[in-house]
């Protein structure tokens, strides 16, 4: 497992639950920290050792529900990615504050910019092979556009990176300075 994935993010340090079935047809509920949410997933840190099924319910506190999967898990701490792919703008905007979401974008930008420069790309190589604008990818970069978890996929493999160090992996100096 990478380190990335521990890495410091921006943190929400929300209350949450995790609910799932045990497998004996009752309902279990774990408490978390929501340490960090995207359009895409959130990062939670358990309270307590207890086991949590692979597919499970994250209850935010304000009583918004999402179905999630473990993308990943590290001790006490869990990667869930959302189960339907992306959360609907409402749903981000209960998720994260319009602060939270544009710092998140910055970094995933930053981020994407610093792989694609290490890999030699330029923006209009790396719109070629997403089928999407030079525009785009810039904007992208800029943290001015949401960028669809299949595209961020398909970033992650052309780049040869991981998704969740894309995504939530450790921001360049000059974000964190931001």
């Amino acid at each position: 497992m990478s380190d990335h994935r521990a890495a410091v993010r921006h943190h929400t340090l929300r209350t949450g639950l995790v609910e799932f079935d045990n497998g004996a047809g009752s309902s279990v509920s774990v408490p978390c920290t929501i340490r960090d949410v995207s359009a895409t997933g959130a990062r939670l840190q358990l309270n307590s050792s207890a086991w949590i099924a692979d597919a499970f319910t994250l209850v935010f506190a304000n009583g918004l529900r999402k179905p999630c999967r473990v993308a990943w898990r590290k001790e006490r701490l869990i990667g869930a990615a959302f189960a339907d792919g992306y959360a609907s703008p409402d749903e981000q905007a209960a998720m994260m504050t319009a602060d939270e979401q544009a710092r998140h974008r910055l970094g995933i930008g930053a981020r994407i910019r610093a792989a694609r420069e290490s890999r030699g790309y330029t923006q209009g190589q790396l719109a070629e092979h997403l089928s999407v604008t030079p525009a785009f990818v810039g904007q992208a970069e800029q943290g001015e556009v949401d960028i669809p978890l299949y595209q961020l996929m398909h970033i992650a493999d052309l780049l040869m990176v991981g998704l969740d160090g894309l995504v939530a992996g450790p921001a360049p100096e000059e974000v964190d300075a931001a």
